[in-house]
């Protein structure tokens, strides 16, 4: 077996192309980053519209509801038992 040592060509070569991504990284994220925060920002808005339209939607049908309820409690009023004539006797000594 024969031990691989390495150079000193190939140790800097090697640096210089860890700092080239990095500066290659850090430019594509400075013109990118923007785009994405915004395309971020707009996603949030739009569900959070979703989210409250939905909200006042199911607010709305509970208030139908609940007027819907209180209306035919009022509607209808309770009927009073007939038990039949009044007849009123008089008594006969």
């Amino acid at each position: 077996m024969t031990m691989v040592t390495a150079s000193f060509t190939g140790f800097i070569r090697t640096i210089l192309i860890i700092i080239a991504v990095y500066y290659l990284l850090r430019f594509l994220m400075r013109l990118f980053a923007p785009i994405l925060v915004q395309q971020m920002v707009k996603k949030a808005e739009q569900n959070f519209n979703n989210m409250n339209q939905q909200y006042n939607q199911q607010a709305q049908q509970q208030q139908y509801q609940s007027q819907r309820q209180q209306e035919t409690t009022k509607e209808v009023p309770k009927e009073k038992k007939k038990v039949g004539e009044y007849i009123d006797f008089e008594e006969l000594d």
